[in-house]
């Protein structure tokens, strides 16, 4: 991966809570560029080039600060403490019980509603990138351990957007952490139906239908995706549409670092998107429950499946499974994990 980091230019954007809000530009050699605020640690936008070498937005976002601060969709922002849900908004730690707030019917969803997505982060602009940063006091959330989370943006001349997450803690307690984009390649207003999407994992996590896992890891089975429409693997009759809400346990690759995730493709903009990622799972949303009171960077407000989520992470309700892979953060350590989203053209 090429590490050259671009341009960061900076603008007031306004204030929450009493502290001061930017948007940040990083642009790249070529003119491509990413917008993101210290506001949740948000990626406002994503500019990049299409077949034509025609520049254009392709995440969903908004062209102002408030309409981020009355949204609940979690778009663009950075999740924590703990991304996707864990179920009776409970856990249990070296035998004492903590309980979260039930932001999700009886569960707990992306860290609260007081999440990481609703906060204002501490910033640096370095020649490595833009760093956002925030310090989480022990109880905050309901999560034991004051605990501090860095998250690290960089922006290449290939068009990649390098995410890396580090996060220590004072106390034993659980991190999961990504980024909530809603990926549109199209740029045209069009829905993401007509988008491929392929996904390299053989499993995925069973669940309930208050989308928490029961704990069985099964075989990716009927819910493969491979080079696949979209609209293909969605369930539709006269008046209802269901997407894709599923937990992929990613394919395991021998001598790589990020392990390749996912690659989105839409035709007629000729554009593919890459993932890469050191996490273990990848959460596909296809954005069922969308809905925003504001209009966004195509003067629209959005609406179920404008946008697509490719969201990296660990398995959701992990601390209350066993056989999951541990999130637990210990004192000393250091939490790290990166995701990468590379845009480029799509091949023939």
């Amino acid at each position: 991966m090429n590490k050259t980091t671009s341009r960061i230019t900076c603008q007031h954007w306004g204030e929450y809570t009493g502290e001061p809000v930017y948007l940040f530009k990083m642009e790249n050699a070529d003119g491509a560029y990413v917008e993101l605020s210290n506001y949740g640690a948000t990626l406002v936008s994503a500019v990049v080039p299409d077949m034509h070498g025609v520049c254009s937005n392709v995440v969903l976002g908004f062209p102002s600060l408030q309409a981020y601060l009355d949204d609940d969709c979690y778009i663009g922002s950075t999740i924590g403490r703990y991304a996707n849900r864990i179920g009776g908004a409970s856990f249990k730690l070296d035998g004492t019980t903590w309980h979260l707030e039930n932001n999700d019917g009886e569960n707990t969803n992306h860290g609260g509603s007081n999440g990481f997505n609703t906060r204002v982060f501490k910033y640096a602009v370095t020649a490595e990138g833009l760093f956002f940063t925030i310090r989480s006091s022990d109880g905050d959330g309901g999560y034991p351990g004051s605990l501090e989370l860095t998250v690290h943006y960089m922006w290449t001349d290939l068009n990649e957007l390098i995410i890396s997450y580090y996060a220590s803690t004072d106390k034993r307690t659980i991190a999961n952490f990504t980024n909530h984009a809603y990926f549109n390649l199209s740029n045209d207003g069009t829905k993401i139906f007509d988008h491929t999407l392929t996904i390299h994992a053989g499993s995925v996590l069973q669940n309930d239908a208050d989308y928490i896992p029961t704990g069985v890891v099964e075989p990716v089975g009927n819910r493969r995706l491979s080079d696949t429409s979209i609209k293909n693997k969605m369930m539709m009759n006269e008046t209802h549409i269901t997407g894709l809400n599923d937990c992929y346990i990613l394919d395991e690759q021998p001598g790589t670092y990020h392990k390749l995730a996912a690659e989105l493709t839409e035709k007629r903009s000729g554009r593919k998107l890459e993932i890469f990622t050191t996490y273990p799972a990848l959460m596909v949303y296809t954005g069922d429950y969308l809905q925003s009171g504001h209009l966004g960077h195509h003067q629209n407000p959005y609406r179920p499946f404008d946008g697509i989520c490719l969201e990296c992470q660990h398995y959701p309700d992990s601390p209350n499974h066993s056989n999951f892979p541990t999130t637990v953060l210990n004192p000393g350590d250091t939490y790290h994990e990166s995701i990468i989203y590379k845009f480029g053209i799509i091949t023939l």
